[in-house]
């Protein structure tokens, strides 16, 4: 894959904003990093110069409006095949990701639990877990996974498919975290649920963050996405407007009202 060319792909022009676009930030060397992404789905250009990094064990918040580009940010990181990345750089623990396929991504550590959850039907709680764990290099063990998520482990025989959202959810977590993850990717993990449910997710999601996962986490339900995050980036049409502090944009009614409209 060309991961470079002369002059990269045309960019669109920077409308007004009375929040300008900044630099990435993190630490340096980050145990994360994206430089400059442009990445398309046929001639629909939807990744727009993106960059920013992540410290090891930091949580990320990657905020924006619908359509603003915060799920194909989050399936080029993971390497899927759309969007296609035409321009820019990946980088996870040294490791080159921009040089990689998904499963090539995934053996180097990145976990992503994709917004449909991609639950195997015809397959049990368990045999959903034990598949993910058929490559090396595997993460948590079936037990470990079951003492965290005690839910599951009540529902190891059950076909996974006629679990509840919430409980899905809790298994496209886990099966996540049945691999040696080095970087955990969640798309809208509270999309569809009911109050009660996500604020069991929630617990969940402070639990991966008090055993110090790196992650990223897109979702609509911002201020839930806001208070379990270390940092927040705002993407708009495609390009990072803010990278600061989650507290910064809990305080800033205006910049959330500009961009999240909450």
């Amino acid at each position: 894959m060309s991961t470079t060319e002369s002059g990269g792909p045309p960019r669109v022009a920077a409308s007004t904003e009375p929040y300008p676009k900044v630099a990435a930030k993190g630490s340096a060397p980050a145990y994360f990093s994206c430089r400059d992404l442009h990445a398309y789905y046929g001639q629909s250009y939807v990744v727009q110069g993106v960059s920013f990094d992540i410290r090891e064990g930091e949580i990320v918040a990657l905020l924006g409006r619908n359509g603003a580009g915060k799920t194909s940010t989050l399936r080029t990181i993971a390497r899927l095949a759309d969007p296609q990345l035409q321009h820019g750089e990946i980088w996870l623990d040294h490791q080159p990701l921009h040089k990689m396929s998904a499963f090539q991504a995934a053996r180097c550590g990145v976990g992503l639990v994709p917004e449909d959850r991609r639950i195997i039907a015809g397959l049990t709680v368990e045999e959903n877990l034990k598949l993910a764990q058929i490559e090396k290099p595997i993460g948590w063990s079936i037990e470990r996974l079951y003492e965290h998520f005690p839910r599951l482990a009540e529902r190891r025989n059950q076909e996974a498919v006629t679990m509840s959202g919430g409980e899905q959810q809790m298994l496209a977590v886990a099966r996540a975290l049945a691999r040696d993850v080095k970087l955990l990717l969640l798309d809208e993990p509270y999309e569809g649920l009911a109050p009660v449910i996500v604020r069991e997710i929630e617990k969940i999601l402070e639990e991966v963050k008090t055993l110090g996962f790196t992650t990223i986490i897109v979702e609509q339900n911002a201020i839930a996405a806001l208070h379990l995050s270390d940092r927040a980036l705002i993407l708009d049409m495609g390009e990072i407007v803010f990278d600061g502090t989650a507290r910064e944009v809990i305080d800033n009614a205006e910049l959330r009202q500009q961009y999240l409209a909450i």
